[in-house]
């Protein structure tokens, strides 16, 4: 079995890739677009995505990619807690530039100036490039913001733990595929997620369209607009539902409804939720 994800090695992404498939072959790419593109030529079996960080928002390229471009289908989603760190070769070093990705420095900004104010920070594609551009110039007085796994994996000391301005920070990953799939993880429940294109003639629509979950008393814990790529003001609406045993027999009435109402509705997954450890 293949799985393509969002590389390099070290990555949050890579870090939920091998808890998830112990024994799998995993195949790293530069970006989302062709880890997606990877699946839908039929290069591998599954695609992880990441899909939303409960501080930095939805991971947009996602969403948007697997609506406009592919059919795949969310067969799993496993939700990460972040925890980012400061590593360096040693704890004693100077520190002068810290290098990471731009959303790991974002959600440690508070702490690098309150901490390192004179430092330079420097944008790498990943935390787990930082890591290893830290490991590989041992002579500069550098430091990485990155996971506990690249610290073990470069070989570089934690000169801070949990850096992160926010605590409860966690990363949302879809796993794209044909079939749900299960996995020896802990379950924390299941989703329903949909694609929602609303007719323009249709007063009140997306008040409308929420309507039938909401007299179902179905619950919805998400609802994002994204451009259809149409016109300037058009968009279509990610919706996620909990899809328990009060809410199994209500979604396909709800889903009826909506297609009354003239509301295009595409099924994007009907699948377990798991929860890793923190890294």
């Amino acid at each position: 079995m293949k799985i393509a994800y969002l590389g390099p090695r070290g990555s949050f992404c890579s870090v939920v890739a091998e808890t998830a498939f112990v024994s799998e072959e995993l195949f790293t790419y530069d970006s989302i677009l062709d880890v997606i593109e990877a699946y839908d030529e039929g290069k591998c079996d599954f695609a992880l995505v990441p899909i939303e960080n409960s501080t930095e928002g939805t991971v947009n390229m996602s969403i948007d990619k697997i609506f406009h471009d592919s059919k795949a289908t969310v067969v799993a989603e496993f939700v990460l807690p972040i925890s980012q760190n400061l590593l360096a070769l040693s704890k004693e070093g100077k520190i002068e530039h810290i290098y990471s990705h731009p959303q790991a420095l974002a959600q440690t900004r508070n702490y690098l100036r309150e901490h390192y104010p004179q430092a330079k920070v420097e944008i790498t594609d990943s935390t787990s490039a930082a890591a290893e551009f830290v490991k590989n110039h041992p002579d500069l007085p550098i430091a990485a913001v990155a996971n506990s796994y690249a610290a073990k994996m470069y070989d570089l000391e934690i000169v801070a733990k949990n850096i992160q301005d926010l605590a409860g920070n966690s990363t949302r990953f879809w796993l794209l595929g044909k079939e749900k799939k299960s996995f020896d993880l802990l379950k924390t429940g299941e989703k329903v997620s949909l694609a929602l294109t609303l007719p323009d003639n249709l007063p009140g629509a997306l008040h409308k369209a929420i309507s039938v979950f909401a007299w179902r008393d179905i619950d919805m814990t998400k609802i994002e607009s994204r451009p259809l790529r149409t016109r300037l003001g058009q968009y279509f609406f990610n919706i996620d539902l909990v899809n328990n045993e009060k809410n199994n027999l209500k979604i396909p009435y709800a889903l009826e409804e909506l297609s009354g109402l003239g509301v295009k509705v595409r099924l994007l997954g009907n699948y377990a939720v798991y929860s890793l450890g923190e890294v």
